[in-house]
């Protein structure tokens, strides 16, 4: 059984649920992968990372906040690192229907906010469109919630600003949450020419402006871009608490957003 301040949805029994205040109740769904990041850290990185900085934002908020967190959807739409040993990816198509049937499911039973909040970088883009799907069809006010995507907090500096993956942050933030899990002695920095190539292109990205629709074939030997050598759970429980921390400050504006009323046009 969870802390209950954790707020979990699935520790609910359907008469808990049927007695919310739908109108002030936000339903979060962390949602990450289950793919390579290289050889020291763990293919459940991404949905590690999603869940526990959504639990510890929803658990800061405290009981009477009326945010609940779902069960963590692990995989995710990672194609760019099929055929390396231990990825499993949704399709496209697959990972939109997962996600327009909880719409419908949690619209069914009178919720109207949704948050996904999500640890993999191979799926924001389609996060967006199903998030306006959902809206669309179901009627949910609906937010997709990247929390790596904040700013790094006043004390921490990014050694490593290109290590988009298996890195200097992914990997302190590992190593703060489950040490256990990270193999550091086989941490390895790879990709760096990436940054390099990239920053001499006038309008071409890897991700950005211009994004470039890349593999990670394309881009690392090992499967890490970036320098995770330097990582340490210090600079992972500064990023925990700070990206949590603007979790919960988001959660709190999403609970209370209502789209303005529309009206004629204000006189000049």
């Amino acid at each position: 059984m969870n802390d209950d301040s954790t707020r979990m949805w699935a520790d609910l029994t359907t008469e808990d649920v049927a007695g919310l205040a739908k109108d002030r109740t936000v339903v979060v769904q962390p949602i990450g992968a289950v793919e390579q990041h290289g050889a020291h850290l763990p293919l459940i990185t991404d949905a590690l990372t999603a869940e526990t900085i959504a639990r510890t934002a929803v658990r800061r908020l405290g009981p009477d906040s009326g945010t609940w967190v779902l069960p963590t959807l692990h995989y995710g739409k990672s194609t760019e690192h099929l055929g390396r040993a231990g990825t499993i990816a949704m399709s496209t198509n697959t990972l939109l229907s997962v996600c327009l049937d909880l719409g419908e499911s949690l619209a069914a039973g009178g919720v109207r906010k949704l948050v996904f909040v999500n640890g993999h970088g191979g799926q924001p883009s389609l996060l967006d469109v199903v998030s306006r799907d959902i809206r669309h069809r179901f009627g949910l006010e609906v937010f997709s919630i990247m929390p790596s995507r904040f700013a790094l907090p006043d004390t921490v500096e990014d050694p490593d600003p290109f290590g988009i993956h298996g890195g200097f942050l992914e990997t302190s933030l590992v190593m703060a949450i489950a040490p256990e899990l990270v193999k550091q002695d086989k941490a390895v920095a790879d990709g760096l020419t990436v940054g390099a190539f990239y920053r001499a292109q006038k309008h071409l990205t890897l991700e950005g402006v211009v994004p470039t629709a890349w593999l990670i074939d394309d881009v690392s030997a090992s499967g890490v871009v970036g320098d995770p050598t330097g990582a340490n759970a210090d600079t992972g429980r500064l990023l925990l608490e700070h990206w949590s921390g603007l979790l919960a400050e988001a959660l709190t504006e999403v609970r209370d957003f209502a789209f303005p009323a529309l009206g004629g046009t204000t006189a000049a």
